[in-house]
Parts: C-alpha cells; sequence; structure tokens
C-alpha cells in the first residue's frame, strides 16, 4: 500500500460525536446508537485505561438520596442498568445494602431519611445484625437502604461500550481532540482524523474544560486527586464477599465534613475499600506525579476514622490507588446546550456520585442533543446557575 495512503487523516461524517469513553460518554453513545443514530465515540487515551474516573472494579449504588432530584432519578437508573445487564448477558450489580450513618440532626442524613421507608432506621441491636464490624458512636442515627450495594465498574463500561458497537456504534480510542469548529454541521478534528456531525456531547471528565475553552465557556470545574485506600482485615472474611457485609457511608462527621464510604472486600481478597469523598486539587495531566513523600492527610483522617468505627480492619492502608473526580462548586452535575451552540452538549462536573446514574445521564445527554424534551427535569444541572461562564473563543 502507498505510505502517502497511510499517512491521509481518517475522515467520516456521522448523526452524533461524543467526546469521552467514561461511563458518561459511553451511555450517551449508547442510547444514541439505540435510537439508531450512526454515533462516533472518542477517547483520547487507549482502552482500558486508568486515568480518568471510570476506571476500577466497584462503585457504591443506592437509592438513599439527601437530594430529592438523584432519588427522583434512582428508580429508572436502576431499571436501565438491569436492561444493560440482560444486554450484555452480565451481571454487574451485587445488592449488599447500604448503611447511611451519621449523628442525628445531620441536614444530609435527614434528607435521606425522607426518602426511605418507616422501617429503614436500625437500632443498636439491628444494626449489629446487619453490620458486625461496624462501632457506631453515641448519638449516630442509621439508615438502611435495602436497594444498595455495588456495581462492578471496569464491567460496566466495557459493557456498555459493547452493546454500543453491537448496535452499529464506532469506538475510537487513542484519539485526542485537538479542535472543535462549531457550526450547523460541527468538525472535530482529533490526532487520527476528521469528523463531522450536527450535533456534539462532550463528555471528557477532568479534562472537560480544556475541551471547552476554545469554545468561549469556562465552566467552574475542579478536578481532585482521590485516594481510593483499601484496609486489611484483622480476621481474614470478616469483611467480605462471603458474608453479609453491605456499604455504608458515613455523613456529618465535623473531622471528615465531604463524608466517608465504604464497600465489602469484593476486589482484592481481605482488603476492604474506604475512602474520604474528597481530595487535592490536581491538574488531570499530572494526576501521577505527585513526588514520592507528599503529604496526604485524608490518609490520617481515614486511619483515625477506621480505629474508631470499624476496629476489624489495620488502621494503615495496604493499597493505595488514585481516582479523579471532577468537581462543581455544588457537587451537582452539568447537564446542558452550549449557551451560544445549541448542538454542543455538555455532560461534567459529576463530582464524585455520577457512576450509578450513568444510565440515566446519558439518556439525559441523548435527549437533549435529539432536541426532545428530556425524561427527567435538567434544572438542577444547567450552566446557567453558574454566573459569567460564557467568554470569547480563542
Amino acid at each position: 500500500m502507498d505510505m502517502a495512503a497511510l499517512s491521509q487523516p481518517h475522515q467520516a461524517s456521522y448523526d452524533a460525536i461524543v467526546i469521552g469513553a467514561g461511563i458518561q460518554g459511553s451511555f450517551a453513545a449508547y442510547h444514541l446508537a439505540q435510537r439508531h443514530r450512526d454515533t462516533l465515540l472518542l477517547e483520547q487515551f487507549v482502552l482500558p485505561h486508568s486515568r480518568g474516573s471510570s476506571h476500577g472494579q466497584s462503585r457504591i449504588t443506592r437509592s438513599a438520596y439527601p437530594q430529592a432530584h438523584y432519588a427522583r432519578m434512582m428508580p429508572d437508573s436502576f431499571h436501565l442498568w438491569q436492561r444493560l445487564e440482560a444486554e450484555a448477558g452480565t451481571s454487574l450489580y451485587r445488592q449488599t445494602g447500604l448503611v447511611v450513618l451519621g449523628p442525628a440532626g445531620d441536614p444530609e442524613l435527614e434528607g435521606c431519611r425522607r426518602g426511605a421507608g418507616p422501617g429503614d432506621t436500625l437500632d443498636a441491636t439491628a444494626l449489629a445484625q446487619r453490620f458486625p464490624g461496624l462501632r457506631p458512636r453515641a448519638g449516630d442515627v442509621a439508615l438502611w437502604d435495602g436497594s444498595g450495594g455495588v456495581l462492578r465498574a471496569d464491567r460496566a463500561l466495557r459493557a456498555v461500550q459493547d452493546v454500543f458497537r453491537r448496535h452499529g456504534g464506532t469506538l475510537r480510542d487513542g484519539e485526542k481532540v485537538l479542535r472543535i469548529q462549531p457550526g450547523a454541521v460541527l468538525t472535530v478534528t482529533t490526532t487520527a482524523g476528521v469528523y463531522r456531525a450536527p450535533r456534539l456531547i462532550i463528555a471528557a471528565g477532568a479534562w472537560t474544560s480544556a475541551v471547552l475553552a476554545p469554545l468561549g465557556l469556562r465552566l467552574p470545574l475542579q478536578p481532585l486527586r482521590i485516594d481510593v485506600c483499601y484496609w486489611r482485615e484483622k480476621e481474614p472474611g470478616s469483611h467480605g464477599a462471603g458474608t453479609a457485609t453491605p456499604c455504608f457511608m458515613m455523613l456529618g462527621l465535623p473531622e471528615a465534613p465531604h463524608g466517608i464510604y465504604g464497600l465489602p472486600a469484593l476486589e482484592y481478597p481481605g482488603l476492604v475499600k474506604v475512602c474520604y469523598h474528597h481530595g487535592s486539587p490536581v491538574d488531570p495531566e499530572e494526576r501521577d506525579r505527585a513526588p514520592p513523600g507528599t503529604p496526604r492527610p485524608n490518609i490520617a483522617l481515614l486511619s483515625s476514622f477506621i480505629s474508631s468505627y470499624l476496629p476489624g480492619l489495620e488502621p494503615q492502608p495496604a493499597v493505595l490507588e488514585t481516582c479523579l473526580y471532577t468537581n462543581t462548586p455544588d457537587g451537582d452535575f452539568i447537564l446542558d446546550r452550549h449557551p451560544k451552540h445549541s448542538n454542543i452538549v455538555i455532560g461534567a462536573g459529576f463530582s464524585g456520585h455520577g457512576f450509578k446514574l450513568a444510565p440515566v445521564v446519558g439518556k439525559l445527554l441523548c435527549e437533549l442533543s435529539l432536541g426532545e424534551e428530556p425524561s427527567h427535569s435538567t434544572a438542577p444541572f444547567a450552566i446557567g446557575r453558574f454566573p459569567g461562564v460564557l467568554r470569547a473563543a480563542l
């Protein structure tokens, strides 16, 4: 073959282009393909990768949410996860139940309680039966969410991408977006191709700001590096898959204002995942370059929590990994059209709690992109709640 021909960039036209093949972008592409739209899904890294927010083996899912708009979306999300399991022929959800714990009167805890049933408050005896390894403080209140459990994250991402391709979708990884030219038909230029479509969805995670800046939009997005910690059981098997150990969320601790969450030992035998729901500001291009000896105050916070609340675990982490959150100032998502280019739809700012809602988020992004009435209100997710985000395009 002519070597000049080999170097020609790939060119094609599609009904829709999605930038970002994390869980949110992959579900947006999946819904578009289900709707018989010829869709291109672009990913800057070679898949699978661990540079963003969708890798790792597990995420919590739950119905208990302090914010009513997320609580209303969760039944739809559970249904769509089940649909994906059926389509992919694989199990993605393990129901373990979830304990929500915190001091009486904590606003987030009370918000979760409003959405719970009357029998879902656990007294000390019931809590000890459900979660024998947990030692609450006097005055703590425990709620039970029987729908809570673990989503198998890596497997879920593969499944949604596989079903997307089965419906005729095109996934091109290892292609970084270089330019987006707006218009009635948009042009997206990558390191390997030039693609055109009348609609574009941007779901680029921690890289969203870099993608949007040339389009004149400066969203208040803050990428954070999260310490993902695994703690060894003192007595092997006491908190693991062979037991009835549920997930948990700890709210309202003054020393941990963003909350602590945990999952039973499923990924690494004998290691329980317990993490702080916050992290350190980071440039996503530099996330793996923290010099040795960099202070990690959240590890000390978690060690103290483990010693007090989970005494059956060793108080120092056995495995330490990292993940990225991309936070908005209010912790709510951004799901909206570009203020100047209505055929560009943006999904961003999932703030560390978006994975469980990805099937619904993808559906909403698809509906916005197709000009349809969204199946859930997107008012809480509007760009307009952040003033001064529109700038002159570069």
